[in-house]
């Protein structure tokens, strides 16, 4: 049974009962509760701030536990990158160089990560750049494994075609010249004997009488004979594959025809003076994907390490060139 108050009157000199309307009996209640309320929330605020709880200590030693993590990752990652560089390094400088390929460029290797940022889910994590740039370097390190994995195939492929194509590149000279006699003019700057003017000279020349065996360098396909060449006069075009060809020049005839398959040391020709030349030579070019270059690097089946060098030396003499 509650309390009843009272309230001495000094009008009266009595006690008079106090009676609390509902209203402000609510008025108090809720001015109570509020306080309680605020208080209450300040309280378990200044708790969570300063007080963990049970779960937030797994969770924050759980987040502690993959950063760790995701650091480690990342340090292997690039253990694994310099790797994958050595790798790469002794494959373009080592594997395709003895197989006579062209070595992969970087832009090939690294390509296909720019434009839309596809990391951007991550943005929001906490230590997302630690998490973004790990994802990031797996995503790179992936697609150079990829194309690692793509080349060592075609490497493999070279090496199974490797008899194939030492037996296919130009690795003779295309007359006889044992002695080196023969050797007239070499690759480079040489002064035109018609036009009198300095020109490239890209091949070499080889003097001998008409008539002389021509021979085919390396084993291939005949692409291409012309009887009447320009200022090549009578030539022939031999296809070596992997990237080879070989053009044998102002030929006095042939022994030949288009899409005939020839062997290295075969006679494909006789030593002429058509089209724009001075004297009786062959003019042989080596060419290279598509582009000439210097035939005096491909004589190693012919020529030991003296004789090369007096062929260079001879070679390389200023003059002139019959064509």
């Amino acid at each position: 049974m509650a309390r009843v108050k009272y309230r001495f009157n000094a009008h009266t000199l009595s006690y008079d009962k106090i009676v609390i309307s509902f209203k402000t009996k609510l008025k108090r209640f809720l001015a109570l509760f509020s306080t309680t309320l605020v208080s209450s929330v300040l309280i378990a605020f200044g708790i969570l701030q300063f007080y963990e709880s049970p779960r937030m200590r797994i969770l924050h030693k759980e987040n502690e536990r993959l950063l760790t993590q995701y650091g480690l990752l990342y340090k292997d990652l690039q253990t694994v990158e310099k790797v994958l560089d050595e790798i790469e390094q002794r494959d373009n400088n080592l594997y395709r160089v003895v197989f006579e390929s062209d070595p992969i460029p970087s832009t090939v290797r690294r390509a296909g990560f720019g434009g839309v940022n596809k990391y951007s889910k991550l943005e929001s994590l906490d230590n997302s750049d630690l998490v973004i740039r790990t994802a990031e370097k797996l995503d790179i390190l992936s697609k150079q494994a990829y194309i690692q994995a793509k080349s060592y195939d075609e490497v493999l492929n070279m090496a199974l075609n490797k008899e194939k194509l030492v037996s296919s590149m130009p690795a003779i000279m295309p007359i006889s010249n044992k002695s080196l006699k023969s050797t007239a003019s070499g690759w480079g700057y040489r002064f035109h004997p018609i036009y009198k003017i300095k020109q490239f000279h890209y091949g070499m020349d080889f003097t001998a009488p008409i008539g002389t065996n021509v021979y085919a360098t390396g084993d291939g396909v005949v692409k291409d004979v012309q009887s009447i060449g320009g200022g090549y006069g009578r030539w022939i075009l031999i296809d070596h594959g992997f990237d080879y060809e070989t053009l044998y020049a102002h030929l006095s005839g042939f022994n030949i025809k288009v899409g005939e398959q020839v062997k290295r040391g075969q006679v494909i020709g006789y030593v002429g003076s058509s089209g724009t030349s001075t004297g009786p030579h062959l003019h042989y070019e080596v060419h290279k994907n598509g582009e000439p270059v210097n035939p005096q690097y491909y004589y190693f089946k012919d020529l030991n390490a003296q004789e090369y060098e007096k062929m260079v030396s001879i070679s390389s003499n200023i003059g002139q060139t019959f064509d």
